[in-house]
């Protein structure tokens, strides 16, 4: 069994199309398939089953890819740890973190720390809030902004890094637009554009609204800061955003007024696996984050 085989059969069972997997790999597609079914015939097993024009991971090939990631995982973290070995300050950190810190927060950090540390280089996933967690555990990231933090997980551990406060945004002009403070109840006849289901502020706006006494009525969903708040200085409803996500320039632009009552927060943290230490150039990284934010490294 060949290391290029499970790269090739994780690609696959990922993409659930060979051509797909093949242009990600920048390979011919006769040569994923035959790396394929190699592996097959090695295994014994057929590892997927063809369901219209895409492929289906068989019950054992479900199995089998568990354990490739794993394998792969852990082949990719002990490439880093010889080359961290070789010259720490050449190493690679894999960081994770939701859209609206890409905004300013994750930039500002990383500016920061390759001031210090200019040789390290960074490979960055965006994601939401379970697709994080989920890398995290699965090996793909080693060190993920969250929010919220999670407040129990076998898996996963932290530290809150900061609590943000959350604005209302509304259309220029708006009747409240000038006020230095509202009470969110104040914008219960108003049309709402929140983050579609799944995105963790989500839930924050909605509780906040419950909390006001009244259920936010949705006239449009999106999926980044960038279009909520595009949606809101449009004219097309109100919101409510974090800070971090209002730091941007530009021709159009919501007006941004605190709320008084119920004070809307959310918590931001820094998450890795529990069960095993981070590679050296994260640890570094970490501890830079912590007294960047203020905190006392009291856990890697």
């Amino acid at each position: 069994m060949e290391l290029r085989q499970l790269y090739y059969f994780v690609k696959v069972a990922r993409k659930e199309h060979v051509t797909q997997a093949a242009e990600e790999l920048h390979v011919a597609q006769s040569a994923v398939s035959r790396q394929i079914h190699q592996l097959e015939e090695e295994l014994g097993v057929k590892l997927f089953v063809q369901k219209g024009r895409n492929l289906q991971l068989t019950p054992v090939g479900a199995l089998f890819l568990k354990r490739a990631e794993v394998i792969l995982a852990d082949l990719e973290r002990a490439v880093i740890e010889i080359h961290e070995f070789l010259d720490p300050e050449k190493g690679e950190i894999r960081l994770g973190f939701p859209h609206s810190l890409g905004i300013s927060l994750i930039p500002q950090v990383v500016a920061s720390f390759r001031k210090l540390h200019p040789n390290v280089k960074f490979r960055f996933k965006q994601g939401m809030y379970p697709s994080l967690i989920r890398d995290l555990i699965k090996g793909d990231i080693d060190l993920a902004f969250i929010s919220p933090f999670p407040k129990e997980h076998e898996q996963v551990c932290g530290k809150i890094l900061l609590t943000e406060e959350l604005y209302a945004i509304l259309p220029p002009g708006h009747p409240l637009s000038e006020e230095k403070a509202i009470e969110l109840h104040q914008l219960q006849e108003e049309t709402f554009v929140l983050f579609s289901e799944g995105y963790s502020l989500r839930p924050i706006v909605w509780e906040a609204c419950l909390q006001a006494g009244f259920e936010p009525k949705i006239g449009f969903e999106g999926e980044e800061t960038d279009t909520i708040r595009g949606l809101v200085a449009a004219g097309m409803g109100v919101s409510l955003l974090p800070e971090l996500a209002l730091h941007h320039t530009g021709p159009l632009q919501p007006a941004k007024v605190r709320i008084s009552e119920p004070s809307v927060t959310r918590t931001i943290g820094l998450i890795h696996r529990s069960n095993e230490k981070l590679p050296l150039v994260a640890k570094v990284f970490h501890s830079f984050l912590l007294r960047y934010f203020h905190h006392e490294d009291k856990e890697v």
